[in-house]
């Protein structure tokens, strides 16, 4: 079966964002990243900050975070509209086009289908921390605290929303390491993977 979603979660440094963009263009298919913080910018009226913050990253870095934040007469906080919104619109997207989507729980919301391939980017500290020095100029915090803050953050995002642990390779139909492979491998990895 040919798979015409590729779903790419990573950790923050590994280069899953320019692995999608690069496997979007050699492919054709629509590439969702930023592109879904602003449809929802355009969808919910919200600002593009809150935006990026609430649909991606936990409050805090446990799941206990949750229960602190405001919420409306509905029992919604901002993150559980978000999350309604974003899960919609993924759907919808996943229904008319061939994509690339990065992050936002894409693997778990488009889960039952089976044209979809859920792909793990990683690779170690040391790796991820020069990238985002070399990419970002890191220089006002230490870039592996940085790292350790977004991870946990998204982590318990994942878990928050899907009840899975994020980064277990159960979740995933690959997982590579972009540290050891490089980035052009990890393209043609799931390149090949996409006629399974």
């Amino acid at each position: 079966m040919n798979r015409r979603i590729i779903t790419i979660s990573r950790e923050f440094g590994s280069g899953g964002r320019s692995i999608g963009k690069q496997l979007a263009e050699r492919l054709g298919y629509k590439y969702y990243d930023k592109e879904l913080i602003d449809k929802l910018v355009e969808k919910t009226g919200y600002d593009k900050k809150v935006i990026e913050k609430e649909g991606e990253y936990a409050p805090g870095k446990n799941i206990f975070a949750y229960a602190f934040v405001g919420r409306t007469i509905d029992g919604m906080s901002v993150s559980d509209y978000l999350w309604k919104e974003q899960r919609e619109m993924i759907l919808e997207i996943a229904e008319k086009e061939n994509c690339v989507i990065v992050g936002r729980c894409a693997d778990y919301i488009l889960r039952d289908r089976k044209d979809v391939l859920n792909v793990y980017i990683h690779a170690d500290k040391e790796f991820r921390a020069k990238r985002i020095v070399e990419l970002y100029g890191e220089s006002d915090e230490k870039p592996v605290k940085r790292l350790e803050d977004k991870d946990a953050k998204r982590a318990v995002n994942y878990r928050y929303y899907t009840d899975r642990k994020w980064g277990m390779s159960q979740n995933y139909h690959i997982a590579l390491d972009s540290g050891v492979l490089g980035m052009d491998k990890c393209v043609e990895m799931i390149l090949s993977a996409l006629s399974c």
